[in-house]
């Protein structure tokens, strides 16, 4: 049974950073998708980062530049560094995981696999 569990979630000032962390367990294919999506109160699920598993990386266009994400396969942990934060990035954080790319994906459907999401609030 896949199991998702995510971590690092808090309070900031905005132009502050947080490092979400996201610790997996049971089996994921190795071809599927892994990363993040985020749910603010009466908005849509926004696909935000994604890793596949060649490395690949894609980022939606209103974090580029500001968020990475990164995994470590070693540790079964997949990560989001979010510097520069924005108060509109105030959200529910979830880890996923997906054969298609989850930036794709988050906008129809749920995906295959996520997390019970930690919180993230920037504050002005």
């Amino acid at each position: 049974q896949v199991q998702l569990a995510e971590s690092g979630g808090g309070s900031v000032q905005a132009g502050g950073s947080l490092r979400l962390s996201c610790a997996a367990s049971g089996y994921i294919y190795s071809s599927y998708y892994m990363g993040w999506f985020r749910q603010a109160p009466g908005k849509a699920r926004e696909g935000v980062a994604t890793i596949d598993s060649d490395g690949s990386k894609s980022y939606a266009d209103f974090v580029k530049g500001r968020f990475t994400i990164s995994k470590d396969n070693a540790k079964n942990t997949l990560y989001l560094q979010m510097n520069r934060l924005k108060v509109e990035d105030t959200a529910m954080y979830y880890c996923a995981a997906d054969p298609t790319d989850l930036n794709s994906v988050v906008a129809h459907r749920s995906p295959y696999y996520w997390g019970q999401g930690t919180q993230v609030t920037v504050s002005s």
